[in-house]
């Protein structure tokens, strides 16, 4: 059994719980209560260190324990910089410092996001006395050099790691006890809705959410989309919306369904094979093969359409959409012992910036229903 630990807005959290406690008693604190809120539990967070910087300022360090997961950030440290405000009405401001990266499609706004806010604010409005103000700026001082080895460019983080999350509680996503969280949840939801919304990652569930979808509907696969797509069916589940980054989702159109990149890649070869099909000339089609990231192929896609004013991304990716529908039900099918109907699948791909490129033509029903 794989141990679980917290995700980074904790170990966040507790830095600036214990900064606070200096400036508020002057006592160094070595462990920090949080409560997690998603889920509903209180968490001991151990401090490394506390130091006062002036009358009006402390400074306290965390470092980062997601458990059994294989996360970079694992023993990351995290520092919080509190400050005494007396100045605007927000008790709490929170802001990102070195180390946290920059969101380009949100006027370069810190990627301390939602769950992480919820975290940071609760927890410390609960220490403030009436009146009180503080600014706390949330540190990672191996951020960007960290940063460098994830895909966070890719949804436009630059310049450091994202304060990401929907839970306190950090899991792997590769391990079978994972797989058994999912399913579980996935059992939960097919018992009150025919129709699902399965996303692989944090960012497909945000954007998901953004757009109107029902949160109750939304199902987290990781990298499990195979096995996940099979017990949907065994469940009866009538109608699955995948919805995911193309760079992960592209993967379906040539039957890999662990998508975990240690175990099966091949986007550029799939990429390229529907540019062909497409009719796009050698040249280009040598381009994208060589391209170093889907999100690079797809940028020289839309170039050529930009200079030429033809329309090969949405011809690529319409016929990519189309063929992920149709291999995920050919999987489903393949592993079904019922031989009833199987599954309805549809498919929606978004890139970087959380734009969509594509919807198959299931998927647009689908979100009609859905929205």
């Amino acid at each position: 059994m794989s141990r679980s630990g917290y995700t980074l807005p904790v170990f966040a959290c507790a830095a600036a719980i214990a900064a606070l406690h200096w400036l508020r008693d002057r006592k160094t604190l070595t462990l920090a209560s949080i409560d997690l809120i998603e889920p509903a539990q209180i968490a001991e967070i151990p401090i490394e260190q506390v130091a006062g910087l002036s009358e009006n300022t402390a400074l306290a360090i965390a470092r980062s324990d997601p458990g059994d997961n294989l996360d970079l950030t694992k023993d990351t440290p995290i520092w919080a910089l509190v400050e005494w405000r007396e100045q605007g009405d927000d008790a709490v401001i929170i802001k990102g410092g070195e180390g946290i990266g920059r969101q380009l499609n949100a006027d370069d706004k810190p990627a301390i996001y939602a769950y992480a806010q919820k975290l940071l604010q609760e927890n410390l409005q609960r220490i403030l006395a009436p009146g009180e103000k503080i600014t706390v700026t949330i540190i990672l001082p191996e951020g960007r050099s960290l940063a460098v080895r994830t895909s966070n460019s890719a949804f436009g983080v630059v310049e450091g790691l994202s304060l990401l999350g929907t839970t306190g509680i950090s899991q792997s996503l590769s391990t079978p006890d994972q797989l058994a969280v999912f399913r579980a949840e996935l059992q939960n939801k097919a018992s009150r809705f025919e129709t699902l919304v399965f996303c692989i990652g944090e960012n497909g569930l945000d954007l998901a959410r953004k757009l109107g979808i029902n949160p109750e509907q939304l199902v987290k696969t990781a990298n499990w989309l195979g096995p996940m797509l099979v017990e949907a069916d065994v469940l009866g589940v009538k109608e699955i919306l995948l919805f995911g980054y193309h760079g992960k989702l592209i993967k379906l159109a040539g039957g890999i369904f662990h998508t975990h990149h240690y175990l099966a890649d091949g986007r550029r070869e799939i990429l390229s094979a529907h540019c062909a099909i497409a009719g796009l000339k050698s040249p280009d089609i040598q381009a994208v093969f060589n391209s170093a990231t889907a999100e690079a192929a797809l940028t020289y896609l839309k170039s050529l359409d930009a200079a030429t004013g033809s329309d090969w991304v949405n011809k690529v990716y319409s016929a990519i959409a189309e063929t992920i529908d149709v291999r995920s039900q050919e999987y489903i099918q393949s592993h079904s012992e019922s031989g009833k109907k199987v599954t309805v699948c549809g498919s929606i791909l978004f890139d970087r910036d959380r734009k969509i490129i594509v919807k198959s033509k299931t998927a647009g029903l689908l979100i009609g229903k859905l929205c």
